[in-house]
């Protein structure tokens, strides 16, 4: 009886090794593994339309992760045009409708070779904390509005700055956070250069 069931076991061993080593060498690999994916690939897959970021901190830790990437140059030419399509995503409609997709990719192609010329390169980026997100609103029109800073650690020609960007975002209709507007600002402040 004992023979049996050892027979039995050792049976079902081999019958699941079987069934396991056959849907590994049919599968088709179309599904990639997240860990293998590019920062480019991974920023490009999110679908912002259902899983929009849900606050004014993590828009600009993604925006920031999208300007990043423009610099690296590691992408092609269709994940470039994503990548663009993906930081319009983020701007408020009114950012929108003044910058359009192609005047956009022009400007930031135009920025991409002059880092290169400078040799300017975005090491570290960096978001406030959210206790140091403003929340403000407009009492002209009600217009929820925050107000992020961000930190940019850079290097040029062997030479190392930090500068920091306000962002401000707007709440839409359907409450998510987009880019308004951002400017360059004096040390970690509010105060315009």
């Amino acid at each position: 009886m004992k023979k049996v069931g050892i027979t039995v076991a050792a049976a079902v061993c081999v019958v699941l090794l079987c069934v396991g080593f056959y849907f590994m060498k049919n599968s088709d690999g179309s599904q990639v593994s997240k860990e293998n994916l590019t920062v480019v690939q991974r920023i490009n897959e999110k679908n912002l339309a259902d899983d929009y970021p849900k606050t004014p901190r993590a828009v600009i830790k993604l925006y920031n992760q999208i300007i990043t990437s423009y610099y690296s140059g590691n992408y092609t030419d269709d994940e470039f045009d994503k990548l663009i399509d993906q930081a319009r995503m983020l701007f408020d409609q009114d950012l929108a409708d003044n910058n359009s997709k192609d005047d956009y990719k022009k400007s930031v192609e135009t920025s991409i070779a002059d880092y290169k010329n400078r040799s300017f390169k975005i090491r570290q980026t960096n978001v406030c904390d959210s206790d140091d997100v403003k929340y403000l609103t407009d009492d002209s029109n009600g217009d929820k509005l925050a107000y992020v800073t961000a930190s940019y650690f850079t290097e040029e020609n062997k030479k190392f700055d930090k500068t920091y960007q306000m962002y401000v975002l707007r709440k839409d209709d359907n409450g998510d956070w987009k880019i308004r507007t951002f400017y360059k600002i004096k040390g970690n402040s509010t105060e315009e250069e």
